[in-house]
């Protein structure tokens, strides 16, 4: 069996979530955490979380000792934290990584933040796995697209900036491909950026199902779709194989997901790959087979947890405990795949 842990995301409770019109209140992080801690599958249950450095779960400029509290209720429900979501974005801490010198300090300035709150939880003993998150923080396509390899070589030069900083913390940095980040809204321009940063050993790529089966279908990017309309499933393994292969040796963090084909936003989170439950009936994928071409040699890649993402899941689905025993069984069955 294979030795991967099993992870749940906190952000769902956050993310999309808020006041504003047609939102739903955020969910917090100690509810987050009882729910997953309920689940349970024939004794087997979450091992950990992977955790969103933000209001209302963490207050991005929190003492130490307000950190070290926060990883003593996580630890107190037999729980540890891997991977962790710097807030790089407008809004939070962090402005695009596109952007101009004001604004790319402020991307630097959420990746020292994250880097940081995981030297607190590094030393509590909570956290001895998983990387620190980041995107271009710059939402949408069209204003890349007016300069397309400059804005790439601004985003990487962002990028190595920010990964010389995670490098001096011995963190790792893993950039996740979505359809709504600009520079990343591709297979190809996912890879174009990877390798324009050219420090695999520090940056590397996270990938999600969800959203990665919408570079299949070349959402915000038709020259690169790999597939349309109506292909069979012979063409869709082929298509799968294709991006994998160019993208999995970047590969260093993973999310389990379901995507059902369609996209969605919240708040001010512009559409993207729709999550959808472990067992939706329109699931465009076979979780199991899908994160096998992913997680192959898994462990050379220094991955060493999966995570499951349900971001944007409604809070009545969040709140239901079979949600969260599907998702768990589901985990479990990746994890003995590989």
């Amino acid at each position: 069996m294979s030795s991967l842990k099993l992870h749940n995301a906190m952000w769902p409770g956050l993310v999309g979530k808020g006041d504003g019109h047609d939102q739903e209140p955020p969910i917090s992080l100690e509810r987050m955490l009882d729910l997953t801690a309920a689940a349970e599958v024939n004794g087997q249950r979450f091992d950990g979380i992977d955790y969103f450095l933000f209001l209302p779960h963490t207050d991005p400029e929190a003492s130490d000792d307000d950190l070290r509290n926060i990883a003593d209720s996580i630890a107190s429900r037999g729980f540890e934290v891997g991977s962790l979501v710097a807030p790089v974005w407008p809004g939070t801490v962090g402005d695009s990584a596109m952007g101009d010198d004001a604004a790319r300090a402020k991307f630097l300035e959420a990746v020292k933040v994250a880097c940081r709150i995981a030297g607190v939880f590094n030393q509590h003993g909570l956290r001895n796995r998983g990387i620190i998150r980041i995107d271009s923080a710059e939402f949408g396509v069209n204003h890349w697209r007016e300069h397309p390899e400059a804005n790439t070589k601004r985003i990487a030069e962002t990028f190595r900036e920010a990964a010389r900083i995670a490098a001096d913390h011995g963190e790792r940095l893993a950039a996740e491909g979505e359809i709504c980040w600009a520079g990343m809204h591709s297979w190809r321009d996912m890879l174009n950026l990877l390798e324009e940063v050219g420090m695999p050993e520090t940056l590397g790529f996270q990938a999600d199902l969800a959203h990665t089966y919408l570079y299949l279908l070349g959402y915000n990017a038709p020259e690169h779709a790999l597939l349309h309309e109506g292909y069979t499933t012979e063409e869709f393994y082929a298509a799968y194989e294709k991006m994998t292969d160019q993208l999995r040796p970047w590969t260093i963090d993973f999310h389990v997901a379901q995507n059902d084909g369609t996209v969605h936003g919240a708040g001010s989170h512009d559409k993207t790959g729709k999550h959808c439950p472990a067992d939706d009936p329109n699931g465009k994928l076979d979780i199991v087979r899908c994160s096998q071409y992913w997680l192959k040699d898994y462990a050379e890649r220094g991955i060493s947890h999966i995570c499951w993402d349900g971001c944007m899941f409604p809070n009545a689905m969040l709140e239901t405990p079979d949600t969260w025993n599907t998702i768990l069984k589901t985990m479990i069955q990746v994890r003995d795949a590989v």
